[in-house]
This record gives structure tokens, C-alpha cells and sequence, in this order.
């Protein structure tokens, strides 16, 4: 697949991907009976909309996210009485959370569905057989278990006992586990298939006693290990799972400030590890789907993931903030003028442009380089 192909299926993912996150904040609120103004896609100048009811639906000239405009949120804006009911400050707060949660909640659901389709459609990347790299002739002062068996360098294993296709990992825990007793290999050689009987010997690694036959080895190939429908489902719930804890670990580096300023002026190198833009996602996607279309939907799941979190801080204008005055007034039992929180958003708004904007310009001069 192009290059280009790629990037256009990232944005129009994120697009749809913004639409339902927008459409939950969207549904909820018209659920509970919350007027809703309007519902865009993109920011800056409108580029077409329509109205349908009492909502404007529409788009907008740069598509880097969306919104929706929901009465009553906008702490500047003079409600009447008789609309007031219909505003999102009048509902009970366990309504207001819903509606704000609804948002978020759709990326794990969105990330839940790519992971799932990513293992059903084009599988995870496993190991296969394990070759040797290298067969040592001595170990411990005699003759390996491998030399004495015959195994030679390029030797693929196919069996261990009845294990299919081991993985270097695995060859080296059954060996262990064995604590000493014969292992039988099944191994390929050219066109030869046959059987070897190799009892591991104790050997010191790394100051440590070990179990070993006396070979280097490799995976032989790596092959996308697709599961069925149901797997598919279980597997994909769990990556989610274990993605969002990856995730939780990383967003201290995500705003590793320092290691971004030394990027922008002290000449330190971009790494795959960095922080990227959508530019650079955008980027990443392309080159990705140059040498596997799949794997454009374990990006964009992971991707999700990310998204998910970002809107988590409790802080405004983040889904996160809006949940912390809830939760606040609900303890307290009072109100929060929510013009008093302006600064806040400004302060916080201000460092999301200048750490987004950084990342830009970055991505822009300093490409992260494709792994």
C-alpha cells in the first residue's frame, strides 16, 4: 500500500474517531434532555453546516478534532429562565457525568474493536522454530550435548518433545526445566528431517548456573498468529487492558519538557520513543502501511488509548477537569463559578498550544525515525 493512502486512512480514521467521541458527549446530553447548539467537525472558519431542530452541524476548515456545543457549559453565557431547565448546569450531577464521560469512554471501545480486528484480520507477530546461530564444540572443559549429538550450525528446530515451533525462549525453559533429563529435538536440515536426544549439562552464565546444551539460536521465522472470532473478542478486551497500563506508565515521559526543549535548541536527536504530533503520526501511519496495512489498526488503537488518557487530567478544559467540578460540588454541596476557573483553562490552554505547537515543529524539522 502507498505512502499516502496510509496517511489518508489515519485522517479519516481520526476524523470518525472525534465524530464518536462527539456524538457520545451529543446523545447523552439530548438523552437527559440538555440542549445542544451545535455539533462540529474541524476548528477555524466554517466551511458548511445546517440546521436541524435547535442543533447546527457542520464543518469547519481545519480538521483537528471537533466539538459540540452544549447550553449552559459556556460560564459567559446569559440563559434565560424558561431555557434554563434544559441547560447543563440545571441537571443532577450524576446526569452531568455521564454526559461527560460518555465522550472518553468511546475511545476504549474504539481501541477494544481495532485490537480485536488487528488479531482476527492480520495477527499477532510470533516467533516460529528456532535456528542455530552456533554450535559450541566444548562446555565445561568437555564436549558440548549438541557437538556430541551432531547438531550443527543452520539446524532449524521443529519439536521440543511435543511443542511445536518453539521459540528460543521456550527452548531454553524446557531445557531448564528438565533439570538435567534428556531433551528430544525434532530437527530440519535441508531436506532431512530427524530426531536428536541431547541431555543439558550445568554451565556458569553471567555468574549464575544454568542448564545448557551449548548452541546460539535464533527465531527461525516470524508469522501473524491469527485467532478466531471469540479469541479475537477475549484477546482484544485484554489488550486494552494491559495497553492503558503501558500507557499510564509513559505519559510521565509524554512531557518530559526538558528532553523536548534539548530536541528544539540543544541538538539532541529525535527518538522512536519521543512524543510525536498528529503530523508525525500521520507520518508513522504512512510508513506503516507501506510494509503492513494491518498494522495501521494496532496504531490506531494505541492511539486510542493515548487519547482516552489525555482527557483524564483534572483539569479544565480537559473531560477530566469538567468531572473534578462535579465531583467537587457534589461533596460540597455548592455551586463552582465557573468563571472563576477561567485562568486555570487559560494557563492550561496556553501550555497545550505552546507543548503541541513544540511537537509540530519537531515533527516538521526533526522526523521521528521509522523503526
Amino acid at each position: 500500500m502507498s505512502y499516502s493512502l496510509g496517511i489518508f486512512l489515519f485522517i479519516v480514521a481520526i476524523l470518525v474517531t472525534v465524530l464518536i467521541h462527539e456524538g457520545a458527549h451529543f446523545g447523552f446530553a439530548k438523552w437527559f434532555g440538555i440542549k445542544v447548539q451545535e455539533f462540529f467537525v474541524g476548528f477555524g472558519p466554517r466551511l458548511w453546516s445546517t440546521r436541524r431542530g435547535e442543533t447546527e452541524y457542520g464543518v469547519k476548515a481545519l480538521p483537528l478534532g471537533g466539538y459540540v456545543r452544549i447550553a449552559g457549559m459556556n460560564p459567559y453565557e446569559e440563559v434565560s429562565p424558561e431555557e434554563y431547565p434544559r441547560t447543563f448546569g440545571a441537571k443532577p450531577a450524576w446526569q452531568r457525568a455521564l454526559v461527560i464521560v460518555a465522550g472518553p469512554a468511546t475511545h476504549f471501545v474504539v481501541a477494544f474493536v481495532f485490537f480485536a480486528l488487528w488479531l482476527g484480520l492480520v495477527g499477532k507477530p510470533m516467533d516460529h522454530g528456532v535456528q542455530f546461530l552456533a554450535v559450541a564444540k566444548n562446555l565445561g572443559g568437555s564436549t558440548s550435548p549438541a557437538a556430541a549429538a551432531g547438531l550443527e550450525q543452520g539446524d532449524r528446530v521443529l519439536r521440543i518433545d511435543g511443542i511445536v515451533n518453539p521459540t528460543p525462549q521456550r527452548l531454553f525453559a524446557e531445557t531448564q526445566r528438565r533439570d538435567g533429563k534428556p531433551v528430544v529435538l525434532t530437527i530440519e536440515r535441508g531436506a532431512k528431517r530427524f530426531t536428536k536426544t541431547v541431555a543439558p549439562v550445568r554451565s556458569t552464565v553471567a555468574g549464575q548456573r544454568v542448564w545448557r546444551i551449548g548452541v546460539v539460536s535464533e527465531p527461525v521465522a516470524t508469522v501473524q498468529d491469527r485467532t478466531g472470532p471469540v479469541s479475537s473478542i477475549v484477546h482484544g478486551a485484554t489488550m486494552v487492558g494491559s495497553t492503558t497500563v503501558l500507557a499510564v506508565k509513559s505519559l510521565g515521559h509524554l512531557f518530559d519538557v526538558g528532553r523536548i526543549f534539548d530536541e528544539l535548541f540543544g541538538g539532541a536527536p529525535r527518538r522512536v520513543t519521543d512524543p510525536a504530533s498528529l503530523v508525525g503520526v500521520a507520518r508513522i501511519a504512512g510508513q506503516t502501511a507501506e510494509q503492513n496495512i494491518g498494522y495501521l489498526l494496532y496504531l490506531l488503537a494505541s492511539l486510542n488509548i493515548f487519547i482516552r488518557l489525555l482527557n483524564l487530567p483534572p483539569l479544565l478544559p480537559f473531560d477530566g477537569g469538567h468531572l473534578a467540578v462535579i465531583g467537587v460540588e457534589k461533596v460540597t454541596r455548592r455551586k463552582i463559578d465557573m468563571r472563576q476557573l477561567i485562568p486555570v483553562t487559560a494557563v492550561v490552554g496556553t501550555f497545550l498550544l505552546l507543548f503541541v505547537g513544540s511537537l509540530l515543529l519537531l515533527d516538521i524539522l526533526k522526523p521521528i525515525p521509522f523503526p
